[in-house]
């Protein structure tokens, strides 16, 4: 029997406790229509019971009030002496109240924590504050005695700008009415904790989704990368492919960022997971247009991760699939002034492959590893490295034949220096990319790169960022038996030829906060290229503003031009368009929406955005094949111009709440003109629809699933569209509509006060529907996992 006493107190100023049984507080509502024959018969019987002993046998099931147990048994509760104040979890969006229910033992250390309700990650930074805190115990006649008590601890999201360290705000005094946080069970006027945390404000217009909710969405595998599909204005190439459209601009015009660095590649082989093992990786961010200065070089949209701060202490995760396992783990040295992280994962499809087709080769690998050192509390070094490896081939007599291998390595050496008001950030970078193809030729890449960057607050309303970069690379390619018609291989040599490439930037962003509830985000970016002798300039502009019209009620647009060196259809490891004939890609972006904080912790917003494109080539993969017998050179091939404006819905309620879930639509048009020809782009999708649930069955189960809807591109060429000046319009067929269901279910076990263990099982288009694509069809492509999972 639970001898916890039961007993209902404000412990402390500013913290809201009750003691006892989670149960205890459920039943009182049934209570209340009883309460006034309860007091009757109590002001009849307390004072005959006063002196008397319990009766022997069961104990009666009425729930004694606070006060008759304090009078009984002289029962003092636990009084709160210190509790931290835990920082707003990084990669987390808007407010949050989490409700824990703690162990206070005999020496006033808290045993156990844990959240009645998950909603990561601010249950784990809850569960962490908690851990920490100091009581005076609990007492019984005198005696310390063990306690149960609810604690709730309120999170409020970044509302104003501040410099990059985090600032934590002290508690605000007890007197000092709570502006946010839900009422918890406990005597009336009892205020909660209120957490006041200002970090780094995401700029307007940013789509985010945070490591704790990738886990959950069914589909992504745990990829944060994965996950982007999911987001507003993002048009997938084909069902599960590595490759995005956002708002028009193909894939070789997104960037992909890992902490500031580029990555070529966001996936394995095909369909495979992301090439960083999820756990690294905090949160996922999309920049779908006039995105910050510090960011260049594409003309489209920007997809940045961030990694997991350094932890200092050990803590690890990993998993087992049918086809790849991978881990991570975390480990403090110098007395938690240093870090170490190992992370990878491997793929040992190949021992599946030589089952059903031997004599084949599927292989996957990659690594990532971390190297952090405090040389004072104001100064850090980083050595950051990972790399990726794929490999498709075929045993043949004389060895493996590779028909398709894709590699990339990074060394990313940083250093950080925080002063008042401000921060500078140096770091240099050595990367190598490398393509291989059949017949054994191969595109290779040795870069070599660095970034400086100061954040500086000039003002409590203003922030300055300014910074430099530049990259070198080197490109070696062989192109020997490389021929897809007359003149391939000349072409080829002169699109793709080896040479040496120089990019230098500068960019600079002012923050301003121009009344209390308006801010505004001013970029300037220039970069000059230098390729195959040649050399071009482009000079970028960018705007972003945010208006709180009410608390919940806010008002983002965001405009900006940017530039970007000729490139290929789709993005590939060493392998980019040689020179600068033709001059830079450009785009002009604008985008203005409304974003709410609705009841229930959902969040919604609606946005119209225009991107005009100019000078693109992507020409050169959607209509080289027609444009083949009129142009012997790829340079000769007319660049086209592009148009995509349509609106975006999305409305979220976080997938790791008790019941979560996210929608979107985008309906947009996008079209290009080559020369006379203008006609929709060849992956205009009008209707993009996503929707996804979880539930959390109970304190073991959670299961989710998830649908997604687009409508079929255009199955005509540029040739098939409207002849300039003709003033007919040819028809144009499009491939019929596509939907897939992705499901999740997963089993969860707790292993001592931090390790869990769970068991998943995960598929993506479940229902097996196959896609068309210019009138073909493909797959399906179905994508099974059954794992297990773990951390601690």
């Amino acid at each position: 029997m639970d001898r916890t006493p039961v007993v209902e107190q404000e412990s402390a100023p500013g913290l809201r406790t009750q003691l006892g049984s989670p149960l205890a507080s459920r039943k009182k509502p049934r209570a209340r229509s009883l309460l006034p024959w309860l007091l009757a018969v109590a002001g009849c019987l307390l004072p005959a019971l006063a002196g008397a002993q319990p009766a022997a046998g069961p104990e009666a099931p009425v729930e004694p009030t606070a006060k008759a147990l304090e009078a009984a048994s002289s029962v003092v509760p636990p009084r709160l002496l210190f509790t931290p104040e835990p920082p707003y979890p990084p990669g987390a969006t808007g407010d949050a109240s989490v409700v824990l229910v703690v162990t206070v033992d005999t020496q006033g250390a808290v045993r156990e924590a844990a959240p009645i309700e998950q909603d990561e990650p601010f249950s784990s930074a809850a569960v962490r504050a908690a851990l920490a805190s100091r009581f005076e115990p609990a007492t019984r006649n005198g005696v310390a005695v063990a306690a149960k008590i609810r604690m709730q601890i309120d999170f409020t999201a970044p509302r104003e700008v501040t410099a990059p360290p985090l600032d934590v705000a002290p508690t605000p005094p007890a007197s000092a009415p709570p502006r946010h946080g839900r009422p918890a069970d406990g005597p009336a006027g009892a205020a909660p904790i209120e957490v006041l945390v200002r970090g780094e404000q995401l700029p307007p217009t940013t789509r985010s989704i945070a490591r704790a909710e990738v886990r959950q969405l069914p589909g992504a595998f745990g990829d944060p990368f994965r996950a982007v599909e999911v987001l507003p204005g993002v048009t997938p190439v084909a069902s599960g492919l590595p490759y995005f459209y956002v708002r028009g601009a193909p894939p070789a015009n997104v960037g992909y960022y890992l902490d500031g660095i580029r990555v070529p590649i966001l996936y394995h082989f095909a369909a495979g997971p992301s090439v960083v093992h999820p756990a690294l990786v905090d949160r996922v961010d999309l920049y779908s247009g006039g995105y910050p200065a510090r960011y260049g070089r594409y003309a489209g949209a920007i997809v940045a991760a961030e990694t997991t701060d350094p932890r200092p202490e050990l803590h690890g995760e990993g998993n087992i699939r049918l086809f790849d396992a991978g881990a991570m783990v975390e480990a403090p040295f110098a007395g938690g002034r240093g870090t170490v992280l190992l992370g990878g994962r491997y793929s040992y499809t190949a021992a599946l492959v030589s089952l059903i087709a031997p004599g084949g080769v599927i292989d996957y690998r990659d690594y990532q590893a971390r190297l952090t050192y405090d040389v004072t509390p104001d100064d850090r070094l980083t050595v950051f490295s990972f790399g990726s490896y794929d490999l498709l081939g075929e045993e043949e007599d004389d060895g493996l034949a590779v028909l398709f291998g894709v590699e990339f390595y990074r060394l990313d050496l940083r250093y950080r220096h925080r002063f008042q008001d401000g921060e500078l950030r140096l770091a240099v970078l050595l990367g190598l990319d490398r393509t291989a193809l059949d017949g054994n030729r191969t595109a290779r890449d040795r870069m070599f790169s660095t970034r400086a960057d100061v954040i500086y607050r000039v003002h409590p309303d203003a922030e300055v960022r300014v910074g430099l970069d530049e990259s070198m690379d080197s490109y070696v390619t062989d192109i020997v038996g490389y021929t897809i018609s007359r003149g391939g291989a000349k072409r080829l040599e002169q699109e793709y030829g080896s040479r040496d490439d120089t990019a230098l930037g500068a960019h600079a962003d002012l923050v301003l906060k121009l009344a209390p509830r308006m801010e505004l985000t001013a970029g300037l970016r220039a970069d000059l290229f230098v390729s195959g002798g040649a050399t071009a300039v482009g000079v970028d502009g960018r705007l972003a503003s945010r208006l709180d019209v009410t608390e919940r009620l806010r008002l983002v647009n965001a405009f900006g031009i940017a530039h970007q060196p000729p490139s290929s259809v789709i993005p590939l490891p060493g392998v980019q368009v040689a020179g600068l004939r033709g001059g830079l890609q450009k785009s002009a972006q604008g985008s203005a929406g409304i974003e709410a904080d609705l009841p229930e912790g959902v969040t919604a917003g609606a946005t119209a955005f225009y991107s005009a494109y100019f000078n693109m080539t992507d020409a050169l993969g959607a209509v080289a094949h027609e444009w083949d017998d009129d142009y012997d050179d790829l340079a000769n091939v007319p660049r086209s111009l592009g148009s995509s404006y349509g609106v975006e819905l999305y409305a979220r309620r976080r997938l790791t709440r008790q019941l979560g879930g996210l929608a979107s639509y985008t309906l947009s048009r996008s079209t290009q003109t080559v020369g006379r020809a203008r006609s929709p782009a060849p992956f205009d999708r009008t209707h993009v629809a996503n929707a996804a649930l979880t539930y959390q069955i109970d304190r073991h189960w959670r299961a989710g699933a998830r649908f997604l809807f687009y409508t079929g591109t255009p199955g005509a060429s540029l040739r098939a569209a409207e002849a300039g000046g003709s003033g007919e319009k040819a028809k144009i067929d499009r491939d019929p509509p596509f939907y897939r269901l992705d499901a999740r279910v997963e089993r969860r076990w707790s292993i001592g006060k931090r390790g869990w263990i769970s068991a998943v099982l995960e598929g993506l288009n479940v229902t097996a529907n196959k896609e068309v694509i210019g009138g073909e069809p493909i797959g399906p492509v179905t994508i099974p996992s059954i794992g297990v999972e773990g951390g601690f």
